[in-house]
């Protein structure tokens, strides 16, 4: 399988991903503004979903830029992220009806930590397939975005038994800091292609 397919494949499922999400919104009862008052939480779980699957999409497109092939295990590696992601709608859906209780939140939690480790998996198999002087090896790094997602992903989960509203500032701390862009892939491929 070539790497186009790969990524188009996975395009195709995280385009799925963001649809099931949407269809679990559903309009208020009412046609005042008021009536918006209980959907809050289902629109303010997918807003943040929606940002989550977004980074992901985006970042898979540069890391699968960056690579020149993939491999059997890499197909694994990216089926197994697919799969944690493919878990985010219901678990969106769950924590947005039941506004954000203890439970449904630990368990969006335990998704995310669980997709960061998928993707931070896929990149070590992508990395250990080129070698470490590859162009995704040098744009990578230390991969330190990876790792303090990790890292904060881990606390977040017990603290949503504690104040679910501590794990959202953690959830929302990991996607700010992917949102910042990270140029490095980009640039690499650009002075390569010069």
């Amino acid at each position: 399988m070539t790497k186009n397919r790969l990524e188009a494949f996975s395009d195709g499922v995280l385009a799925v991903i963001i649809t099931i999400m949407v269809l679990e919104m559903k309009p208020p009862q009412g046609a005042s503004l008021a009536a918006l008052r209980p959907v809050t939480p289902i629109f303010l779980s997918y807003v943040l979903s929606f940002v989550f699957i977004a980074i992901y999409w985006n970042n898979h497109h540069h890391l699968l830029h960056a690579v020149e092939r993939v491999n059997g295990a890499t197909l694994w590696a990216n089926l197994h992220l697919l799969f944690w992601l493919s878990l985010v709608p219901f678990t969106t859906a769950w924590m947005g009806d039941d506004h954000f209780a203890s439970c449904p939140v630990a368990l969006y939690g335990i998704v995310l930590l669980l997709a960061a480790i998928a993707y931070y998996i896929l990149v070590r198999t992508l990395l250990a397939l080129h070698g470490k002087a590859s162009t995704l090896a040098i744009s990578i790094g230390s991969d330190r975005k990876g790792k303090i997602s990790i890292a904060i992903y881990v606390p977040a989960i017990p603290l949503a038994f504690v104040r679910p509203w501590i794990s959202w500032i953690c959830f929302i701390a990991v996607a700010i800091i992917w949102l910042v862009p990270d140029r490095r892939i980009e640039s690499r491929i650009s002075r390569q292609d010069a």
